[in-house]
């Protein structure tokens, strides 16, 4: 089915109406920690689209932009196939380790903590079972090829389970506290995406199309400057509930999605009270949190793995010195670490392998800002200066090297 009529924001009356206001920090991220990240904006989004263009209704990019907003499912349940491709290289055995380090897996941490285990959904393909009862009950299960992952938040109950480790990680949370920090659902994950949206962005119906048997429309939103490295979003919204069915986010650069997340099969029908409950199983190491590790499993519950620990407090320090450099899809984010830059392998004799890792991951570059190592991924840039400055963005490492010049 061809695209609908646009309603392309390059009208100025529109564009108006499809600027949202977008939190700009949200789209910066060090790509060093980039999986802990992307393992925690997917959360709970859903991936695969059926075949079939259904005859639907023509709508305008502005009326399908606000029924996503007023969209206000409270349960569902379903299977959901997520597929991450990042780019990230390969880190040869050494990516568990630098995970577990940053996350507290190691040395008295448990095998079932969220904030460890969702790490997985950062890069390869893997299948969930999800399922949600209003904001006080979800219940999300990674399976795995022998064993199965469970994350269950009931009331002010969260508890993760590892089947494979025999391990169970539990935590209390206020019952009905909103805790979302990032991105927890397709809506929630659309909306960001929305918030890009100003007069340097393109929005348009591009058709429809069915995902997990339902019939969706298909939004459409494109960077129009050059230089990011975003190519599109496109977003499956249900024709009736008007609930984000499917995410999938593609590079400039072409190739496959970095991030295609969407239902296999949903239904809207309330789940089994039984779905939610949960007894740690006759043997299990029962581990229980923290207040901190209590925040985090409820966020991850709620599909919202939170950051590394101990990481707050120095990433909010980080943050109140950001600056922004350019506008739209091609701005960048700077800000000085205080640092004196990125080791080398020969800086890290004994770093088990880390030095190797970051020569591996950077690429030397100068210019009027000095000399510095640039960290790629398929999405994310990030420019560390020797100096200790970071330009971090969705944009070109040449576009971010002019930004890094222009900045001086």
């Amino acid at each position: 089915m061809a695209p609908y009529a646009s309603d392309d924001s390059t009208h100025a009356g529109e564009a108006d109406d499809l600027r949202v206001g977008r939190r700009r920090a949200v789209r910066y991220i060090v790509p060093v920690t980039v999986v802990g990240v992307a393992a925690a904006t997917i959360g709970l989004v859903p991936a695969l689209a059926d075949s079939g263009d259904p005859d639907l209704p023509k709508i305008t990019a502005q009326q399908l932009i606000e029924k996503i907003a007023a969209s206000d499912v409270q349960q569902l349940s379903g299977t959901v196939k997520i597929t991450t491709d990042l780019g990230l290289p390969d880190l040869g055995g050494l990516e568990s380790g630098l995970l577990s380090g940053a996350t507290g897996g190691d040395d008295g941490g448990s095998a079932a903590d969220p904030s460890t285990k969702l790490t997985e959904l950062a890069s390869g393909t893997h299948t969930l079972r999800v399922a949600a009862d209003g904001p006080d009950r979800q219940k999300l299960s990674l399976l795995e090829s022998a064993a199965e992952y469970s994350l269950i938040h009931n009331g002010k109950d969260v508890w993760g389970y590892d089947s494979a480790s025999n391990e169970v990680h539990h935590s209390t949370v206020e019952q009905g506290k909103a805790t979302e920090p990032v991105p927890a659902t397709p809506k929630d994950l659309t909306d960001e995406a929305l918030k890009a949206v100003d007069d340097t962005t393109s929005v348009t119906v591009d058709g429809t199309v069915q995902v997990a048997g339902r019939d969706a429309y298909k939004l459409l939103v494109e960077p129009k400057q050059s230089g990011s490295t975003v190519g599109a979003i496109s977003v499956a919204v249900d024709a009736r509930t008007g609930l984000p069915l499917k995410f999938t986010l593609t590079p400039a650069g072409g190739g496959a999605a970095v991030v295609d997340a969407g239902f296999t099969q949903v239904s809207f029908a309330r789940p089994g009270a039984a779905t939610f409950d949960f007894t740690p199983p006759k043997g299990a190491k029962v581990t229980e949190g923290d207040a901190a590790d209590a925040a985090d499993a409820a966020d991850a519950a709620d599909g919202v793995p939170g950051p590394p620990k101990g990481a707050e407090e120095g990433f909010a320090e980080g943050l109140a010195g950001l600056d922004v450099l350019g506008e739209g899809w091609t701005s960048v984010a700077t800000f000085d670490t205080g640092g004196e830059g990125v080791p080398s392998a020969g800086d890290l004799p004994d770093a088990g392998g880390l030095g190797g890792f970051l020569d591996s991951f950077g690429d030397k570059v100068d210019g009027k800002f000095g000399s510095g190592t640039v960290f790629s991924t398929r999405l994310v840039n990030a420019l560390v200066t020797d100096d200790g400055k970071l330009y971090v963005g969705a944009v070109t490492k040449d576009a971010l090297v002019k930004a890094a010049n222009a900045g001086q």
